[in-house]
């Protein structure tokens, strides 16, 4: 294994580990949705990895949850992977391609822009969260916006914020190590 493999291997195993860890710090306890520090950690992987690192680096967690670590706040396995909160595990499939994506235009990591990528992330896990949540509990409209979506707006909002902030601060470093041992491999 070359060395920007290796660099690029740890940084998704890095960032996988942080979501899991970030499942586990919860803040506040709102069955069936906890509110948590996951989706901070999914915000940053959008905002700090390229699209094909971003992308594996939420796969590699969905997998290793759905082979049964307890790395989901409702634990592991497909039953926690397909169960009401499901749905924001799997947003943040969507979630991290656009956020990477989107990152392309944010040249000189502004934080006007960052905060605009880490809005569109989050409402990308709410667009697939919310009817998976509904659906799956048999909720109104009413009902999943109130179980699913109210209660998290004001904690999404300084994630949000805190995630643009730290992008701002070690982007350019991530990019860096990316980039150097690309082209010391070159």
């Amino acid at each position: 294994m070359n060395k920007n493999s290796l660099i690029q291997t740890l940084l998704v195993a890095l960032f996988a580990a942080l979501i899991s860890v970030g499942a586990y710090l919860k803040i506040m306890v709102i069955p069936p949705v906890p509110i948590t520090l996951q989706t901070l950690f999914i915000v940053l992987v959008g905002l700090l990895l390229p699209l094909k690192l971003s992308l594996s680096s939420i796969l590699v967690y969905l997998f290793i949850g759905a082979i049964g670590l307890p790395v989901f706040t409702s634990g592991g396995g497909l039953g926690a992977l397909l169960g009401p909160t499901g749905g924001y595990l799997f947003g943040a499939i969507p979630a991290v391609i656009v956020g990477s994506l989107l990152m392309k235009f944010n040249k000189k990591n502004n934080i006007w822009l960052l905060l605009l990528i880490a809005l569109v992330e989050t409402i990308l896990i709410y667009a697939v969260g919310l009817p998976w949540l509904g659906i799956t509990r048999h909720l109104s409209v009413t009902k999943t916006l109130v179980g699913g979506l109210y209660p998290f707006l004001i904690g999404d909002t300084l994630k949000i914020i805190v995630a643009a902030l730290v992008a701002k601060a070690v982007k350019g470093k991530v990019d860096l190590l990316l980039t150097k041992n690309t082209e010391e491999e070159n």
